[in-house]
């Protein structure tokens, strides 16, 4: 499990959202092969936020790359024909189609949704490759296509908000309290 997921997790915990971490999705051999991969493994999602109050459920992405240059906005707003790439869930249209129908087919069989629910992405990242602009930028790309985003200034803002909770024995919170006491 990365550590990145377990502190997003929180955080969607924390924002009222039920988390199920590393849930991987069970793709048909057809799709495989309308997908022109054979024989791919199972696609994971990182972080399954369920909503109850709207029957929603987002499917996110967790990118921290705090040693990187940072999540690079050209590979999430280029469209792609392949699902090829880190985010091919967000660049190529057919891959997305084929996931979240299948997503949404096995969740309904694990009692986990219902026709009715509402199944979205979303993008988690501690870290934008071109700072504040390209952040802002990724933002809007995303709320355009009806997708999540949570970026470092959100995450930021999130784990402070933590440090003023009720003691909670949990590694979040406990280091946003300890940062917190050294302002």
């Amino acid at each position: 499990m990365d550590c990145f997921e377990t502190i997003a997790a929180t955080l969607l915990e924390f924002d009222g959202y039920w988390v199920r971490r590393s849930f991987k999705v069970n793709v048909t051999q057809q799709d495989k092969k309308s997908l022109g991969k054979d024989s791919m493994p199972r696609p994971e999602i990182d972080l399954l936020a369920f909503k109850p109050r709207e029957d929603l459920i987002i499917a996110f992405e967790a990118k921290s790359y705090l040693d990187s240059p940072g999540v690079p906005l050209a590979e999430i707003t280029t469209p792609q024909e392949k699902s090829e790439g880190r985010y091919k869930i967000f660049t190529c249209e057919t891959y997305r189609n084929i996931i979240i129908k299948q997503l949404r087919e096995d969740l309904i069989a694990k009692g986990m949704a219902r026709e009715s629910t509402k199944i979205k992405l979303g993008l988690i990242a501690a870290n934008v490759k071109g700072g504040e602009e390209a952040s802002t930028q990724l933002a809007n790309h995303m709320k355009l296509q009806g997708w999540e985003f949570w970026g470092p200034a959100t995450v930021t803002e999130k784990l402070e908000a933590l440090a003023g909770l009720d003691y909670e024995n949990d590694v979040a919170v406990i280091a946003s309290k300890i940062l917190k006491k050294r302002k």
